[in-house]
């Protein structure tokens, strides 16, 4: 899909959520969008996010019985989540293991990727504990 025109609104949601560092939803991308654009409605923002994960310029984190939440690094990539306090923190590895016994043990699929979610502690909370 081409990209839409950059309009005010939907560069100020961008920018709300690369400059994000917590994963956010759209309830708090929607109170940090209206610091700069006070007009904007919760359904613009709505809208704005489905076209930027349509077009791939953000990726969206779904998990069941949460609030689905947007990552401005749209590559594929694995999280963990903290156990404490909740945040996702981006993991940049590869885990190429996990994907030849699954197409070995199902030839009839095709596999293109696997999504692996860590739980354990941010480093804040494992600070916290420490101390």
């Amino acid at each position: 899909m081409a990209m839409k025109r950059l309009t005010r609104q939907r560069k100020a949601v961008l920018d709300v959520v690369q400059k994000a560092r917590n994963h956010p939803d759209a309830a708090w991308i929607y109170q940090e969008v209206r610091k700069i654009v006070p007009s904007i409605s919760l359904g613009t923002v709505y809208r704005t996010l489905e076209a930027l994960v349509s077009e791939g310029q953000i990726a969206v984190l779904a998990r069941a019985g949460e609030a689905t939440r947007y990552d401005a690094n749209p590559v594929p990539h694995h999280h963990l989540i903290c156990e404490r306090c909740g945040e996702i923190v981006d993991l940049e590895v590869e885990l190429p293991e996990l994907l030849a016994p699954a197409r070995a043990a199902y030839p009839e699929l095709t596999i293109h990727e696997a999504k692996v979610e860590f739980r354990g502690l941010c480093p804040a909370c494992r600070q916290t504990l420490r101390s």
